[in-house]
């Protein structure tokens, strides 16, 4: 199958290509698509607009709450991620698929769907407030928007430091170098991933017609987590699709007695069962048309 760097993270970079790792990641992304489309509010009838829909984690759960008259547009920018959910989709007629972006849905007629629904989109968009606007424009009267966003700006402000939420003294001086190949690209210029937070997203869904508009917000600060697990499994995940492995930061950041060094340590942590600490805030927006 032809993929791009959005896909291949989708299929194998976001855990590494390891079992336990997917499984791990599954009940996070079990608990995201639940709470979105809990919000949706789905009627078995429904016309869902699945914005950003990856390999379908949203889309596809939407199939499983409609009737045999409801349907799911799945819309990507990535060809090769459509692709994927057209294998997934099989010979289900309620499925149709789109190439665009968030930024631009005009292929999505005006006042044409009941929902529209994301998931860890808008992080990757230069112009969200247009986004907010395309979802408006698509949605018909008593239409329901329902995304999940996670704010990596809170990471940034308050553990930007830090990798995995480890602070070890023998290897303190790696992991800064390693983290600042995260960081530095992060901070360059105004960076999607970063350049907003629950009260931009209140405000653009207010400025583009919505109302109703409620947030659920939530934050975690040094809070213990799983441990390292597999860690030669662990170099392989890259956190977001375009950015690096965290063993090709390494590679970026350290000499050859370095990388070593630190990867002797951080096998050492997992073999330990060293739990990380969890940094992070999510928010899920839930709106609607008036």
């Amino acid at each position: 199958m032809a993929t791009d760097e959005w896909t291949r993270w989708l299929l194998t970079r976001r855990d590494g290509g390891n079992a336990e790792l997917r499984a791990q990641h599954a009940v996070d992304l079990q608990v995201f698509r639940d709470e979105v489309l809990d919000r949706a509010g789905l009627a078995a009838d429904d016309t869902l607009l699945d914005v950003g829909a990856g390999t379908g984690l949203i889309a596809f759960g939407a199939l499983d709450r409609l009737g045999p008259d409801g349907r799911v547009i799945f819309s990507d920018v990535s060809d090769a991620g459509l692709e994927e959910c057209r294998r997934r989709a099989g010979d289900d007629k309620r499925c149709s698929f789109v190439h665009a972006s968030a930024e631009d849905l005009s292929p999505i007629p005006d006042a044409s769907v009941d929902v529209v629904t994301t998931r860890s989109v808008l992080i990757y968009c230069d112009h969200k407030a247009a986004a907010f606007r395309e979802f408006f424009r698509v949605l018909k009267p008593g239409g329901r928007l329902s995304i999940f966003e996670p704010i990596n700006r809170f990471l940034l402000v308050h553990r930007g430091d830090s990798l995995f939420g480890l602070r070890d003294p023998e290897v303190a001086d790696l992991l800064a170098k390693v983290v600042a190949v995260y960081r530095d690209g992060a901070r360059r210029g105004e960076n999607p991933m970063t350049d907003f937070d629950e009260r931009d997203l209140l405000r653009w869904a207010a400025e583009a017609g919505f109302d109703g508009i409620e947030i659920d917000y939530r934050a975690q600060l040094d809070v213990p987590a799983e441990p390292i697990g597999d860690w030669e499994a662990r170099k392989k995940v890259a956190p977001n699709p375009l950015a690096p492995t965290y063993g090709e930061a390494m590679e970026a950041a350290l000499t050859a007695e370095e990388y070593s060094r630190l990867d002797s340590r951080m096998t050492q942590l997992a073999q330990s069962g060293t739990p990380t600490r969890r940094t992070l805030a999510t928010t899920y927006l839930r709106a609607l048309h008036p």
